[in-house]
């Protein structure tokens, strides 16, 4: 089985559509690096995500550091991630740190870092 998930800070009070925007930056984004690192594993397990459903889970941090926290286990394990800085046009100030994808990879390792956390 293979998932992505989504981390979206809480603390910053965003709007729903908001947050789903941000929501959509992170997990496209999360996609084109497996795509531009022409890395074969990664390449392997986005198809079999994109063949099984593509899972998307979402789920929440309430704080930049656990935001952070959560993105450097991620790049620490080896899996795909994004983090998304927003450019402060609507409702943000420029740089502010909102979410973080890590997959689609495999769901056991994924749970190995999000396993914690709570639903958005």
């Amino acid at each position: 089985m293979y998932k992505q998930v989504i981390v979206i800070r809480r603390d910053l009070g965003m709007g729903r559509g908001k947050a789903a925007a941000q929501a959509a930056h992170a997990s496209c984004e999360a996609v084109f690096r497996i795509i531009e690192s022409r890395d074969r594993r990664w390449l392997s397990w986005l198809d079999e995500w994109r063949r099984s459903g593509q899972e998307k889970v979402v789920l929440r941090v309430d704080s930049e550091a656990e935001l952070i926290d959560v993105y450097r286990k991620a790049l620490e394990a080896g899996l795909p991630t994004s983090l998304i800085i927003d450019a402060g046009r609507t409702q943000l100030k420029p740089g502010t740190k909102t979410a973080v994808a890590i997959g689609p990879a495999p769901e056991v390792e994924v749970d190995r870092i999000t396993g914690h956390l709570k639903l958005y």
